[in-house]
């Protein structure tokens, strides 16, 4: 397994190609079994063209990619400017299964796994498949998708982001082998000789102590230990330093563990979710996910410290591990609001994954929405990176 990464900041989309597709030969010295594109919106004009150019280019097996409010490649990150960043990889002893879903086309959430498996091009779930996907945001959402994937591939690993870069429905593209899509979302199945390694950096930090959820209504937030919810929220804000107390005016953010009703445990992960909205006569808040009673949650605070310091944690660990050694390539699926955005330098996350992990051809996009698992649990995220790192199930 060979990965190289690419990218052009020429304005030309033909020369931004090219470029890209000089490196990719260069670096793979032969045609890849999977191109990954993403482009910026600067290059809309002319997303119809991308497919013929980008075969005429490199000969590529398969193809996916969408369009992209910032690009990732070649150590960089691009945010509002034109871009063009390609990912190509040489793939021996795996199988690649395209898929193009439209929401209406979803099976019921009560349906059998084969009708899932069905459902992204007929992958045998024998073969314990991973999936990398792309979504328009503007027409589906693939939280369902996720749920039915996690139930019907038990085990499997699905990342990827949601298209960025325009503001209306239509305006966004996705790329799958020869075609050009405007709404939906686009996969591939991963079989074969392939193992995807998650890494989904919340970058947030735990404040106070997890409490339970003593009473809910669906999404809203009415008692915690007892104490109706903006209580338990005042309580806990008197307990922290003044600078925390400043951030949680805009950034305090509640975490759920992902079994709703497991008890709390070093080293757990909990599944950030945004407060939506609050009801002081009730004392309620409104949270961005459905609850339950007995739950385990926690509040979170982030700023660029904290989700920086997460983000190198979690590399590090990853990097400390076996299945490090045989990192071949990495996919970043980072939400719009990081980037120069959030630490006001560019290139952060990528230059600290290198830093971590290594010099690995690592390539991505600024995303609308994050997709990657929370202890095995796949999710939509925000303002979260989601790092999917590929690597073969055995040596060669």
């Amino acid at each position: 397994m060979k990965w190289a990464s690419a990218l052009s900041a020429k304005a030309d989309l033909d020369e931004a190609l090219r470029d890209c597709a000089d490196t990719l030969k260069r670096e793979l010295a032969a045609p890849p079994d999977l191109l990954v594109a993403f482009l910026s919106p600067h290059f809309s004009s002319d997303y119809g063209q991308v497919p013929r150019l980008a075969e005429r280019a490199l000969k590529h097996r398969r193809f996916l990619g969408c369009s992209a409010g910032g690009v990732i490649g070649a150590g960089l990150e691009v945010e509002h400017q034109p871009a063009v960043a390609l990912m190509g990889a040489l793939l021996p002893g795996t199988t690649l299964t395209p898929f193009h879903l439209q929401a209406d086309g979803l099976p019921d959430m009560d349906a059998p796994p084969k009708a899932w498996a069905a459902a992204v091009g007929g992958v045998d779930r024998a073969q314990k498949p991973n999936f990398l996907l792309v979504a328009d945001p503007f027409t589906f959402n693939p939280e369902e998708l996720a749920r039915g994937l996690d139930f019907a591939f038990g085990g499997s690993v699905s990342i990827g982001g949601l298209a960025s870069g325009a503001s209306r429905p239509g305006d966004n593209a996705l790329f799958l082998d020869g075609q050009i899509h405007r709404s939906g979302l686009v996969g591939l199945a991963f079989t074969g000789n392939v193992a995807i390694d998650p890494i989904v950096a919340q970058g947030c930090r735990p404040i106070g102590k997890p409490m339970r959820v003593t009473s809910c209504d669906k999404n809203v937030l009415e008692e915690l230990d007892g104490k109706r919810a903006l209580q338990a929220v005042e309580d806990l804000l008197e307990t922290l330093p003044d600078a925390d107390q400043q951030l949680a005016r805009t950034s305090l953010f509640l975490g759920l563990l992902s079994d709703p009703l497991s008890a709390p445990a070093p080293k757990r992960d909990y599944l950030i979710r945004n407060l939506i909205g609050l009801d002081s006569d009730r004392g309620s808040i409104a949270i961005g996910a459905m609850l339950r009673p007995g739950q385990t949650v926690q509040f979170h605070l982030r700023d660029k410290r904290t989700s920086a310091e997460d983000l190198k944690r979690r590399l590090d660990e990853y990097a400390g591990s076996k299945s490090a050694s045989s990192a071949s390539g990495a996919l970043l699926f980072s939400c719009l609001g990081r980037g120069k955005h959030l630490y006001g330098v560019s290139n952060h996350d990528s230059e600290a994954f290198q830093a971590s992990v290594g010099k690995v051809p690592l390539g991505g996009f600024f995303c609308n929405g994050e997709i990657g698992p929370v202890e095995g649990t796949t999710h939509l995220h925000g303002y979260t990176s989601c790092f999917g790192i590929f690597r073969p199930l055995q040596a060669a």
